[in-house]
Order: C-alpha cells, then structure tokens, then sequence
C-alpha cells in the first residue's frame, strides 16, 4: 500500500531547500528524503555520446568525474564557483534545477548546453527542454505528483573553447552576475560556432540567442564582443539590497566581453593541438 502525503516536498541535497526553509519562502508538511535512491545516481554516456547524469548525483562526484572532466569540462569549471567543498559535497543537479535559484551555476550550463530533462510520475515519463523548463520565479515545470530523474547533456563534437566567470561578493556566495560561453573556431580563427548564457540578471538563466547569430563568421575584436554584450540591456534584471538592476547588467557585460576573449583563446589553443 502507498501512502500519499500531503504538501509534501522532495529532499535532494538540502543546499538549496534548507535556506528556503530556514527563511519561510516555503512551509511544507512534509519532506521526504531521497538520499537513499540508488536509481537517481549515477553518470552515464550513451552510444551517440549524450551523456545522462542522475539527478541526485552530487555536484563534487560531477566536479570530479574523469568523462566529464574530459567531454564537459565547462560543468568542472562552473562547480568550482558553487558554494565551498561542504556543499558540493552535499548538493545534488536535481535539487539545483528543481529550486532554479536565478543566481545558480548549473542551471546556466544546463541552458548553455541545451540540457533535456526528464521528469516521472506514475503516468510516465515526460521529457523538457532546459529552455522550458522555467516558469516563473524559483518555479520548474515540475508538477506536484512528478519527480526530476536524470538530466541529458550533448557534448560538442568539434574542438572548442569554453569559460565560466561570475563575480560574487565572497567566494561562495550566490552570484551577483555570471557567464558561461561555448567557441569553436575555424582555421582562419573565425567563429564557426558559439553559445553563451547569463545567470543572475532576469528570473532564470539566459541565451544570447542574438549575440549566438552574430557571431559565427567573424573574428574575436574587443569591439565585437562590447557590440554583442548589448544584448544583456534588453533584460528586466532584478534589484536587492546590495546591487541594482543596473550593476548587474553592467557586471554581466563585462563578465561576457572577458569570457569571449578567454574562450577564444582557449579554443586557439585546442584546435592547435588537435
């Protein structure tokens, strides 16, 4: 017999559910801990190289892992800027994109690498693009009686360069603004193909689906990346009691000009070993 418990809330990692806890943004009845699910765990990579990452898989087991470290080495990048060892070490993918902070990391490179989620109920399966997955603040496309079971990420084939910055107050605080951002290049060192995303300036992570247009076909210029960081104007950024909309935006201008350039050179580098 199953027992259904009302106003119920799932318990992944609690890095992000216990602060919302502690400060009343929720209240429910019950919680019920998943620590002991072996099926949600796990890093697998498939035969046309999708890997698929169980989403109580803890963030310092995806820091660490060597396919990742080889195949997505953006993911490593990101987690160093999350929390500090003691909450890497507890704080799950799941439980990240369940509670969609705007200022977390992993939802950035989720949206950056185009991740599919996957969802169950007892009805079955459900599948979501990362870019649908938001729907409103602090709130997923996750229904009461469903469960996020596994996240899938596609690397890129070709070689290619990529950076992670955010800027924070101290090291491990929740960024006030972030960047992450995908290059390849041809032979003549012209953009053959670019991703970028922006955390901790609207609601939810961010594609530059215009600055991903423009780019392709031209060669990195300082004043080609200010052109594209325009785009960043165009977001409604919230306002706390530490920063307004305003710093923000102007944080993640130049977060993205920096990262452009780093991972310009970073994909030089690579295609040169290649």
């Amino acid at each position: 017999m199953v027992t259904v418990l009302p106003d119920a809330k799932l318990l992944a990692g609690g890095q992000s559910l216990g602060p919302m806890l502690n400060f009343r943004y929720l209240m429910p009845e019950n919680i019920i801990d998943l620590n002991h699910v072996e099926d949600l765990q796990g890093i697998q990579q498939d035969q046309d190289n999708t890997i698929h990452i169980g989403s109580m898989t803890r963030q310092y087991q995806i820091q660490k892992d060597p396919l990742l470290t080889k195949e997505l080495p953006i993911l490593s990048d990101a987690l160093q800027w999350v929390g500090h060892y003691a909450t890497r070490n507890r704080g799950t993918l799941g439980g990240s994109l369940a509670h969609l902070d705007p200022a977390a990391e992993l939802p950035g490179i989720c949206a950056l690498l185009d991740a599919e989620l996957s969802v169950q109920s007892k009805l079955g399966v459900r599948r979501i693009s990362i870019h649908d997955w938001p729907k409103g603040f602090m709130q997923a496309d996750l229904n009461e009686n469903e469960i996020l079971t596994s996240i899938s990420l596609r690397p890129w084939p070709e070689p290619h360069g990529a950076c992670f910055l955010e800027l924070s107050r101290r090291h491990g605080d929740f960024a006030i603004a972030g960047v992450a951002c995908l290059i390849s290049l041809d032979d003549n060192d012209r953009v053959r193909r670019f991703a970028a995303s922006v955390i901790g300036v609207a609601n939810c992570p961010v594609r530059l689906r215009q600055a991903e247009k423009s780019l392709p076909g031209e060669r990195y210029s300082e004043s080609l990346a200010i052109a594209l960081s325009q785009e960043i104007n165009l977001l409604e950024a919230p306002a706390d009691a530490h920063h307004s909309g305003d710093f923000r935006k102007r944080t993640a201008k130049t977060l993205l000009q920096r990262a452009i350039q780093q991972a310009c050179a970073d994909a030089a580098k690579k295609r040169s070993l290649t």
